[in-house]
C-alpha cells in the first residue's frame, strides 16, 4: 500500500491484516483519484470507515486542505496516526473514533467530497448511503463508495445521483454526484 501521486507519491503505508479490513487497491485508489483530479485540490474531505487512511492520506498528498477521518476501530486509528507520523503530516487533518452512522447524523458533518469504504463483511453500503442521504453537507459534490457485488447499491439516493460506476471483479466503485436545484 502506498501514495500513489502528489506531495507523499511513492511513500509506502503501513497496512495490518484484519477481518474488518479490505484495503483499497492502488489501482481502485488511482481509479478513483483520476475521477476527482480536478476537485481534491483545496477541498475538504470527508473518510469514512479510513481504516489505516490510505484514501484520506492521498487526498491530503493532493492537495486537500482539510481530511475528515472517521472510524470506530481501536487498531485503524492507531495505523492511521502511524501513517501519519511516517509522512509527517501534523495539520490539515482531524481523526473522530466514532461510528459512521452515528457520525452522519451529526450537524457538524461538513465536506466536499465523502470517500466510504464500508467493511466487505458488513454489506452496508446502502444503509451508509441511505443515512447520508438524509444529512447531505450543503457544500457536499461527490460521493464515492466501494460496495461488494453482491450488496444493494442504488443509483440514486435523495439528491445524489449515480455519476460513474467501476466493475472490478469483487465489488463495484460508485461515485454519486449532487444534483443541483
Amino acid at each position: 500500500m502506498r501514495v500513489i501521486s502528489g506531495k507523499f507519491k511513492g511513500h509506502s503505508l503501513t497496512a495490518f491484516k484484519a477481518d474488518h479490513i479490505r484495503p483499497t487497491t492502488d489501482f481502485v485508489k488511482e481509479t478513483i483519484f483520476n475521477m476527482l483530479a480536478s476537485y481534491i485540490e483545496d477541498s475538504v474531505v470527508l473518510d469514512l470507515f479510513s481504516g489505516t487512511g490510505s484514501l484520506g492520506i492521498e487526498a491530503i498528498s493532493r492537495g486537500a486542505t482539510h481530511v475528515h477521518f472517521v472510524d470506530d476501530h481501536v487498531k485503524s486509528i492507531q495505523i492511521l496516526k502511524q501513517n501519519l507520523e511516517k509522512l509527517k503530516i501534523s495539520e490539515g487533518f482531524k481523526i473522530s473514533k466514532l461510528d459512521v452512522l452515528k457520525f452522519l447524523k451529526s450537524p457538524d458533518l461538513k465536506a466536499e467530497i465523502i470517500l466510504i469504504d464500508p467493511p466487505f463483511t458488513e454489506k452496508m453500503a446502502d444503509q451508509v448511503m441511505k443515512a447520508l442521504a438524509e444529512n447531505l453537507p450543503p457544500e457536499l459534490r461527490f460521493v464515492c463508495i466501494e460496495s461488494v457485488k453482491n450488496e444493494v447499491i442504488q443509483d440514486k439516493y435523495g439528491k445524489l445521483s449515480l455519476y460513474k460506476r467501476k466493475d472490478y471483479k469483487d465489488k463495484f466503485l460508485s461515485v454519486y454526484k449532487i444534483e443541483v436545484d
